[in-house]
């Protein structure tokens, strides 16, 4: 019978310990390939930074790869410039899942939750420093729940978009009456609709890819968006002309499927959460100057930019007001609450 050395059996061990920690290391591995969860983010802007989307998924991003719990735990596939569809058809899609997250304005959500179309009211909101204190107080509360009531969705946020809404068209806009009969593009969502014909216009619904060639081939007059949106879109090689209307300060909403959430491992969705978060934040901070710069930028290709009586708008719009309050009487406190909160410098 065959002695065994000590040398032998210390090279035993230790072969042995060898094989036992790179076991144990390709199961951490395995484990960790396994946890890794793939999400699909939808855009209808641009991926870079003319896009307040752009601007907080890149943050969000940055924010869960610099958390040592979160890295590689979750991969996301971001979809810009509407690759995944059309707006109003991608709200379906992460209702039921088959797209994890979308980042919009909330204007599109009124398809499937119409209460949020209480943010699309003309002239609610006069700056969005009160739009940041409605929806982190109780009217955001009151409309997370309804998306997650009603489309299935977890709110992650609501940012802002590059700053206010205004009217871009080919003829110049001297005074409030000139707008009458304009074709104008607006979302397709009944208070955008609205707002835009009590304004004067003839508010022409479309999606955002077929609205260069419209412009082009003369089935709309103009556009309203914030300047930034307009830059990116390069709207500016047609359109001449910004009408500071600012009627509309429309939110952004980060929208995730409650499902896609409930994925994530319950220990790490505090810190998604968190990451979230702080992404909004940012995105904020960012979204005045983006404004002011793409204001410069479209002067530059000129575009002229002209004052307008926000005042008279704002009563023509009153009538919009009144029919969706009739309809969502519930929504009337909440209103009541923001216009109580509005900025008394500014008109």
């Amino acid at each position: 019978m065959m002695k065994t050395t000590p040398f032998r059996s210390a090279r035993r061990f230790l072969a042995l310990a060898c094989l036992s920690s790179a076991l144990i290391a390709g199961s951490v591995l395995s484990a960790s390939a396994q946890a890794a969860i793939n999400f699909r983010v939808y855009s209808s802007l641009p991926g870079d930074d003319s896009s307040a989307h752009y601007i907080w998924f890149n943050r969000f991003q940055e924010n869960l790869n610099k958390n040592e719990k979160l890295k590689g735990q979750i991969k996301l596939n971001y979809f810009a410039n509407a690759m995944l569809g059309k707006e109003a058809d991608a709200t379906q899609q992460v209702r039921i899942g088959a797209i994890n997250m979308m980042i919009s304005g909330t204007s599109i959500w009124a398809t499937l939750v119409p209460e949020v179309g209480v943010l699309d009211l003309g002239y609610l909101f006069k700056d969005y420093d009160q739009v940041g204190k409605a929806l982190d107080g109780k009217a955001g509360e009151q409309l997370s729940k309804l998306m997650m009531d009603k489309a299935n969705v977890m709110v992650l946020g609501y940012g802002y978009n590059l700053g206010a809404r205004n009217v871009y068209t080919k003829k110049a806009i001297e005074k409030p009456e000139d707008l009458k009969n304009l074709k104008i593009r607006v979302l397709p969502v009944p208070n955008f609709i609205a707002t835009l014909n009590h304004m004067g216009a003839v508010a022409i619904p479309m999606p955002g890819g077929e609205v260069y060639s419209s412009l082009q081939m003369g089935v709309i007059d103009g556009v309203e968006h914030d300047a930034p949106t307009i830059y990116a879109s390069k709207y500016y090689e047609i359109i001449k002309n910004g009408t500071l209307t600012r009627h509309s300060y429309n939110p952004l909403m980060i929208a995730m499927n409650k499902k896609s959430f409930e994925q994530i491992p319950e220990s790490l969705r505090a810190d998604v959460l968190a990451a979230a978060k702080e992404a909004t934040e940012y995105e904020r901070q960012q979204a005045s100057q983006k404004e002011l710069e793409a204001i410069k930028n479209l002067e530059a290709k000129g575009v002229t930019f002209r004052e307008t009586d926000r005042a008279f708008f704002a009563q023509a719009v009153q009538p919009v007001w009144k029919t969706f309050l009739d309809k969502y009487p519930d929504l009337k406190p909440m209103v009541d609450e923001i216009s109580a909160a509005a900025p008394s410098d500014k008109p």
